[in-house]
């Protein structure tokens, strides 16, 4: 074993005190508190100097707001901070003394200079937080040091092995799935669908940060954003639990997968129904936790299948719509590489070839995301000696899928209807409050 790597979620963090143990549980990026904080920074620095340094639209679920909570209502507590750390500089730390956490990381606490890669001073003057407590930012696969033989006692190791910063998970999912030119994305599909694009230079047009879309440093130089949809394979596994009992029943006697045995019954082409997979609110470019799914176009003609199938239109229809908001910036991926479980059906990449009308290719990576991190490792202790050297021994693509072309004019129409689906449910919903 020469190396580990790391890779984790970003936002939350742990402070330490003088004896390098956590003061308070650490707060994740769920966490409602940090709201009035954001908007007393919004309100010192301004939305759009905020925006144009940091490249992310204030908002609470970053680390900054939340340090700023904290300092105003653990006051005590904060004042023995001697370190704020994210998950990965955190780990790394304890393993090798060295405080340090890579750019992509950095990115997501809202107070990161990303054209400068380094932290920001005059946010953190306008927070009132000292910016010593941060450790020193690096790029995305530099070696920390050696496990410290403290370490390396407790834990029955022996030789040296090197700790190197990984990057963000969805940056790292990128380098595991070889994406490192404009022009490349990765389509990482789990319970949550996120799209990476990669482009050279940072869009200076507010309306991408409006759309709740964020500018993260990357590596050589490169830069990615994050397009969301809250539920990818979220929506089939709501189909599976609540209407494919029979084919649950079915995939346990034969010993195979629920999810081939549903794949198996789709019939080709599209189903014409729509379906807005707004399951748990939507994310990028509406960012409305408040918008509801809505299927529509259902008749007695239509099967238990047709809207199985419908659902991977759904969420596809929604990748749709990122790229076409993202062009608009001059962010225009042609080639794009999938992964997670959405990337194991056959079916649902053919699907989303046809509705994206390009090709789309499935990688032979379960972890992604783990993948980018082993390769980011053997390049920094020279077990590779290039990105292009790490993607040619650890990247394996499985199969591309082409656009069918009759499929893909049928999909475009759909597609024009389908954008007009969430202005009508905004306006028959509102803000999905009971107004009774």
């Amino acid at each position: 074993l020469a190396a580990i790597g790391f890779t984790t979620f970003g936002e939350s963090f742990v402070l330490l005190g003088k004896d390098d143990r956590p003061l308070l549980p650490a707060m994740l990026y769920t966490d409602p508190r940090g709201g009035g904080e954001t908007q007393a920074l919004c309100e010192t620095l301004g939305e759009d100097t905020l925006i144009q340094i940091a490249g992310v639209k204030p908002h609470q679920m970053y680390s900054l707001p939340k340090m700023m909570w904290l300092k105003t209502h653990r006051q005590q507590i904060f004042s023995q901070a001697r370190r704020v750390m994210l998950m990965e500089d955190y780990l790394i730390y304890m393993l090798t003394g060295t405080a340090q956490i890579d750019d992509s990381l950095a990115a997501r606490t809202m107070a990161f200079d990303i054209r400068k890669k380094c932290w920001s001073g005059e946010i953190f003057a306008a927070a009132g937080i000292a910016p010593s407590l941060m450790s020193k930012p690096v790029p995305p696969g530099t070696a920390a040091g050696k496990i410290r033989k403290s370490v390396k006692d407790r834990l029955g190791i022996s030789g040296d092995i090197i700790v190197v910063n990984g990057a963000h998970d969805q940056a790292a999912a990128a380098v595991g799935a070889g994406v490192f030119a404009p022009g490349q994305a990765v389509d990482g599909t789990g319970t949550v669908e996120c799209v990476t694009p990669v482009f050279d230079t940072i869009p200076e047009n507010r309306q991408l940060y409006t759309e709740g879309y964020s500018v993260v440093p990357y590596i050589d130089g490169k830069y990615v954003c994050y397009a969301l949809n809250y539920t990818g394979g979220a929506a089939l596994k709501w189909y599976r639990d609540n209407f494919a009992k029979y084919e649950s029943e079915l995939a346990k006697q034969t010993g195979e997968n629920v999810y081939d045995v549903l794949n198996s019954n789709i019939k080709g082409g599209p189903t014409g129904l729509l379906i807005l997979p707004y399951f748990a609110g939507a994310a990028n470019p509406y960012m409305d936790n408040d918008a509801k799914a809505v299927i529509a176009g259902l008749t007695l003609e239509h099967t238990g299948c047709d809207v199985y199938r419908a659902l991977m239109e759904g969420v596809t229809y929604e990748i749709m719509l990122n790229l076409e908001h993202l062009s608009r910036f001059g962010i225009t991926p042609t080639q794009l590489y999938a992964t997670g479980g959405g990337a194991a059906s056959d079916q649902w990449l053919q699907i989303k070839a046809d509705i994206l009308d390009r090709p789309i290719t499935a990688l032979d990576a379960p972890e992604a995301g783990a993948c980018g991190a082993c390769m980011l490792s053997a390049l920094a202790v020279g077990l590779c000696g290039s990105l292009d050297e790490a993607r040619a021994r650890f990247v394996k693509p499985k199969k591309t899928f082409t656009p069918t072309k009759e499929n893909a004019a049928a999909y475009k129409k759909l597609f024009e209807k389908y954008k007009r689906l969430y202005p009508m449910m905004k306006s028959i919903m509102g803000d999905g409050k009971d107004d009774n």
